[in-house]
């Protein structure tokens, strides 16, 4: 999945929101690797996301693919990462690692796209653009249907929770680069930048944050 020259794609031409969102999915992944441990991170599951060995590409490099060929709007990404939030709650225990979350991205980026945009890419090309097979690609969107109960629809009030966000996340990569923090060093600050699993109902994270604070870390670094 991917090759040593996708890493040196150029990002000058993509959505700002892209960058943001890579970089906080890219430190949640090394932080569930660290947590889990090398010797419990098996490839073996019963999780159709997770691959049987890691992709040779980074998160970031990978979410710069995807955004250079799938000619989507920058909306869906954000909508892609509500549709992962919900995925994650009701399936806990899935974790964004460095198995999953390649899987986790091209599906909900693919499922954002159809659900938002009047024109898209077939499956065919996405599975292409992935670097997986056409009938992975058709398992992993079903899969992801009914994971989140086909519950596709996003409020503005919840697609505004999420910007900001996001647009929280993209101030703390200004203030304070995360490539001089160690993923232990994030892992324990208290009060962690990305409170993802947010209430859709009420727009409030208080609760659901602490609900999940024994968990393993998801979406929230």
């Amino acid at each position: 999945m991917g090759s040593a020259e996708e890493e040196d794609l150029p990002a000058t031409d993509m959505p700002r929101v892209v960058g943001v969102l890579s970089a906080l999915l890219e430190r949640v992944t090394e932080r569930n690797d660290a947590a889990t441990g090398p010797g419990a991170l098996e490839p073996a599951s019963g999780s159709a996301f997770r691959a049987m060995t890691k992709p040779g590409i980074s998160v970031c490099a990978y979410m710069a693919r995807i955004a250079r060929f799938a000619g989507c709007s920058p909306a869906c990404f954000v909508v892609g990462y509500i549709y992962l939030d919900r995925l994650l709650r009701r399936r806990r225990a899935l974790a964004v690692d460095s198995y999953s979350v390649h899987r986790l991205l091209i599906t909900t980026v693919l499922s954002a796209v159809k659900f938002m945009d009047d024109i898209c890419y077939n499956n065919a090309y996405f599975a292409k653009v992935g670097g997986i097979s056409l009938p992975e690609m058709n398992y992993l969107e079903v899969d992801f249907l009914f994971g989140v109960g086909f519950d596709l629809n996003v409020s503005p009030e919840t697609f505004g929770h999420y910007c900001a966000i996001l647009q929280s996340e993209m101030l703390c990569l200004e203030l304070e680069p995360q490539s001089l923090l160690p993923p232990t060093a994030v892992a324990a600050a208290p009060g962690s930048r990305m409170h993802c699993c947010l209430s859709e109902d009420d727009g409030t994270s208080a609760t659901t944050s602490s609900s999940n604070s024994t968990q393993q870390q998801q979406l929230a670094a």
